[in-house]
């Protein structure tokens, strides 16, 4: 796959048919056609190998019958010999994320770009020593006797502060050098430049969409468009700020079965018939984050040639997929991230709001919480011109702590979807749970102390210098080698989870996948069901809350927007399900019945630091529900075990 599919990496395709669909406005119709067959058959290629080389001609019926991790893992190779390409992932999960190996965790709840590595974390302690780096992708090098206790030194912590959005973009605010040094590395990871964007820190995903939402023209453009397969919180507080602003909401439909973008229904409701009216505000994803499908880049074209605004969602992108992406093409006009702190550790971060300097004029001025200041503790103990003996202070803030929220509403940031926050802001957003995008940490008024790390450097005459050990380790890999890894492993799960069936049903299948399956350029994300052997659907929940207790973190999500023809009539109705609403701002929702129906689901969402062996233990503990009496087991193992009994 490294001749034809590398091409593909700067390949035209408007289609939405390769991962990095730029548009090749240079080329020629004729170079156009041929790179599209090139792409097209590369695509095919890719699926036939991997249908016919994964299990072929084979149907597990039974959890026991599986083969080893070692006998898979042979025939995985085969299928994708380019995979041992990647040694240098695995090296340095080894080294620098040695707490998976010692935890025996399988993080499969991560969605986002993690700032610093695990060993920076324990670097201050200088008891722990440095893993040598391993030379096989296979063999790790040997852990310390002992897993290493979670770190508490704090890097900086964020303090809250309401601020006027415009002002801030326009003239900056009081910025520290830390600051500073923050903003510059994570604009140079994402390739974005100073000259062309202003950018403030948020406390969180849904505190960036609701920023822009509350400043936003939504009197002379009222039209707000959003192109979402899934329930996601931020979204939500979006739309029902914008909505109390007089904006029209509306949303893009996805086909039953594949959950496809409807086209013509899109391009009906972007195209406008008055080519110099303002139309609004386009929120486009560039892929679901919680099925994988991706989306052709030109729909961000059609909507600029329509008057749109362009707010780009780059929470679900892979660590350097902005490297692709062609922002200097596109220039959208809005940009929102996030970032977390450690892969398989702490999910607390910050999210990023990038504004266009030529739109700042258009944004109306508003007043409103979610704005952060970062701040660097008093003395940081490895600054390069302190001395070894000098007593380190700290600021001492309260710490926000990561409880478990009953309710199903969506969560917002990205991290591991485990936590969940309890009133933030007291305004009237949605509490959050363990789903699908992941999680926030609690807010208040007050300075919250984050534990995020890295190393500082800096002199009396030097500019501080911030090392992000996390975001150093993504560079040195690149995009082809992160991409291709995820490619391969993803397409191997969904693969092998097509294999998995109930015995005596004549092949009545175990797991039932959303939106794209064996595919060349699918997303690293994967939404599924299990079911039983009556095809009735085991609860999410309790497929999540048994992987849990396997080791296994997943999520899980509410697909939305999906439409039906005439032909799946019968199965609409067999297969939607009314969400019970878990906060009050979804009760007095006033909008369709319809944005309530949809259908919950397991997600995983594999990292560039997932190996062969986190997607195996994934598979090998969902063909256990093969078992019809598994989950009863389970019921009373953890009863026997003086454990919470599972609810099903």
């Amino acid at each position: 796959m490294q001749s034809s599919c590398r091409n593909e990496e700067s390949v035209s395709c408007l289609n939405g048919c390769c991962p990095t669909p730029l548009l090749n406005l240079q080329a020629t119709e004729n170079k156009e056609s041929k790179s599209r067959s090139t792409t097209s058959a590369c695509r095919h290629n890719f699926a036939a190998a991997t249908t016919s080389s994964i299990f072929p001609n084979t149907k597990f019926t039974n959890h026991e019958s599986l083969p080893s991790l070692q006998e898979s893992f042979i025939e995985f190779r085969r299928a994708y010999p380019q995979y041992s390409d990647t040694y240098q992932a695995d090296q340095i999960r080894a080294q620098e994320y040695y707490h998976l190996s010692l935890s025996n965790h399988t993080c499969l709840d991560y969605i986002g770009i993690g700032l610093f590595s695990y060993s920076q974390l324990q670097n201050h302690d200088p008891s722990r020593k440095q893993i040598a780096l391993s030379s096989s992708s296979t063999s790790p090098p040997p852990p310390p006797p002992s897993p290493p206790q979670k770190s508490d030194f704090p890097f900086f912590s964020i303090s809250y502060k309401t601020g006027n959005l415009k002002i801030l973009l326009l003239h900056g605010g009081q910025e520290s050098e830390f600051e500073s040094a923050m903003k510059k590395r994570i604009m140079g990871f994402l390739n974005i430049s100073e000259n062309d964007y202003s950018m403030v820190f948020t406390a969180n995903r849904t505190s960036a969409f609701k920023l822009l939402s509350e400043a936003y023209p939504f009197q002379s453009s009222r039209k707000l468009l959003t192109v979402y397969d899934y329930q996601s919180e931020a979204v939500e507080a979006m739309t029902s700020s914008s909505e109390k602003r007089g904006a029209q909401i509306t949303s893009a439909e996805f086909s039953w079965p594949r959950l496809r973008i409807q086209s013509a229904k899109l391009r009906k409701i972007i195209e406008s018939k008055k080519k110099k009216k303002k139309s609004g505000l386009f929120v486009f994803p560039l892929h679901s984050r919680i099925t994988g499908a991706r989306y052709p880049y030109l729909w961000m074209s059609i909507a600029q040639e329509n008057g749109w605004h362009i707010l780009i969602d780059a929470c679900a992108l892979g660590p350097k997929d902005m490297d692709s992406f062609g922002l200097s093409l596109f220039q959208p006009d809005f940009l929102i991230c996030s970032f977390y702190k450690v892969f398989g550790d702490n999910p607390s971060g910050f999210g990023c709001l990038f504004v266009k300097k030529s739109t700042i004029p258009i944004l109306e001025e508003s007043i409103s919480p979610g704005i952060v200041n970062l701040v660097p503790a008093k003395k940081l103990s490895w600054l390069v011109d302190e001395s070894s003996g000098t007593e380190t202070e700290f600021e001492q803030t309260p710490r926000a702590e990561l409880q478990e929220d009953k309710s199903p509403a969506s969560s917002s940031f990205s991290g591991r979807i485990e936590a969940t926050e309890s009133g933030r802001f007291k305004l009237e957003e949605p509490t959050e749970s363990k789903e699908s995008e992941a999680s926030e940490i609690g807010e208040s008024d007050r300075s919250i102390e984050l534990t995020q790390r890295g190393n500082a450097k800096s002199s009396r005459n030097e500019s501080l210098e911030i090392e992000c050990g996390g975001l150093d380790l993504v560079d040195s890999l690149g995009l082809i080698l992160i991409t291709n890894r995820a490619r391969y492993l993803v397409n191997w799960l969904v693969s092998s989870f097509m294999k998995l069936g109930h015995p005596n049903t004549e092949g009545k299948p175990l797991v039932k996948i959303y939106g794209p399956k064996i595919k060349f350029d699918r997303g690293p994300a994967l939404a599924f069901n299990v079911f039983d052997w009556k095809g009735e659907k085991v609860e999410p929940v309790l497929v999540q809350k048994l992987a849990d207790r396997s080791n296994i973190s997943l999520s899980y999500g509410f697909l939305k927007n999906i439409w039906f023809s005439d032909k799946y009539r019968e199965e609409k109705e067999r297969v939607l399900e009314k969400r019970e609403s878990g906060s009050e701002k979804m009760v007095k929702n006033k909008r369709k019945d319809k944005t309530d129906q949809g259908i919950t689901v397991v997600t995983a969402a594999l990292g560039f630091l997932t190996n062969f062996q986190d997607t195996y233990k994934l598979w090998a503990f969902v063909a256990r529900f093969l078992d019809a009496d598994f989950v009863e087991k389970e019921r009373w193992r953890y009863t026997a075990l003086n454990q919470k009994t599972i609810e099903v």
